[in-house]
């Protein structure tokens, strides 16, 4: 019999602690198939237990590991990096350092968990500083895969060509999409726009080295369009985009909200398109994309948002059962030696005949 999946969670994590992250496991298994999959909750065992209890979850399907010592939501990385040994984030990475637990999920600390992973797992391809953060973003046409959102501000070449190898990866195992179309985020489709190192990702990326189904450059207006599944920028690029999409989300509803309540009859025509109208808000809900993986590690990390309600922590971790399931290390292991041995000299060639003097 196959051993079970088990993914390690940082109980204490997050705005909400142990309420939403057993609340979140009972909600992944009342929308998944739980078989085969158990979960190592570590913290506050008395307060863990008690949302088990109240969340009918048993022995049987969560492990309880005991720990007083939390990293706090505004704790520097320096400062989780010497004092968070034995912490509940801590010992949740360590689950997957040590080849106990497949893959492991937080809602705590950002700067923290990245640190930590970092220290703990090391990275996967020498030239990454820093793991990618990679979203989910809704579109017309499903979900495009993001990267890097936050976490690495600059990038060269190498770098987004390795984004858009873990991004490729990712949207397959996750999203489902059997040959994901990958592009790079520019200011124009023309092959002269662009800085530098944009435009010779773009050459090495054409020539075909590594088998990935690129599309060529896309521009901001293309990531809602779904034009590609796979968006590839730099962190500062990739924030300010989030973050702007995200503020334009928020703006749009208020208004829309504001114009369905402005008078009777808006409120008799919202009340007619009720059901259109919450379709829509699940669409955009981030909750029903929360998750965002820490690719580029040695292990699988998966970042869930700090005020994440049951239902995203269980997405979250439903990412996180997807990716250890997959074969997404192997994948993006075998494309980063493609790329390595792209970056190698070519031989010199040996003298033929005598030599003209």
């Amino acid at each position: 019999m196959a051993s079970p999946t088990l993914i390690s969670l940082d109980a204490m994590g997050g705005d909400h602690g142990p309420s939403v992250v057993v609340g979140g496991v009972k909600d992944y298994l009342s929308r998944h198939d739980g078989e085969g999959v158990r979960f190592l909750l570590h913290g506050d065992e008395a307060a863990i237990r008690a949302e088990m209890a109240r969340c009918a979850l048993t022995d049987a399907v969560c492990d309880v590991r005991h720990t007083d010592k939390v990293v706090a939501m505004d704790e520097k990385p320096a400062q989780a990096m010497r004092r968070g040994k034995g912490s509940s984030l801590w010992n949740a990475i360590e689950a997957v350092k040590t080849g106990e637990a497949a893959a492991a999920v937080s809602a705590g600390n950002t700067g923290a968990l990245m640190a930590i992973s970092k220290l703990l797992l090391r990275m996967a391809a020498p030239g990454l500083e820093r793991p990618a953060i990679v979203a989910s973003w809704p579109t017309t046409r499903g979900y495009t895969a993001v990267l890097d959102v936050g976490a690495n501000i600059g990038s060269d070449a190498k770098q987004l060509i390795e984004f858009a190898i873990m991004g490729e990866a990712f949207q397959s195992a996750v999203h489902g999409v059997a040959k994901p179309t990958v592009g790079l985020l520019n200011v124009g489709s023309e092959d002269m726009k662009g800085h530098d190192e944009v435009r010779e990702a773009h050459a090495i990326l054409r020539e075909g080295g590594i088998p990935l189904n690129y599309h060529g450059f896309v521009e901001g207006d293309d990531i809602a369009k779904g034009t590609v599944d796979v968006v590839v920028t730099d962190g500062f690029t990739g924030n300010i985009a989030l973050k702007t999409a995200e503020g334009t989300a928020r703006f749009i509803s208020g208004l829309l909200k504001e114009a369905l309540t402005s008078g009777p009859i808006a409120k008799l025509g919202a009340l007619i398109a009720m059901p259109a109208l919450k379709r829509m808000a699940a669409r955009i809900d981030p909750n029903a994309i929360n998750g965002g993986p820490l690719l580029g590690l040695n292990g699988i990390v998966v970042k869930s948002h700090g005020g994440a309600t049951p239902r995203g922590y269980g997405n979250a971790i439903r990412i996180a059962v997807d990716l250890a399931r997959s074969d997404y290390m192997a994948k993006v292991g075998a494309n980063l030696g493609r790329l390595a041995a792209l970056e190698q000299p070519a031989p010199a060639a040996e003298t033929l005949g005598e030599t003209h003097q």
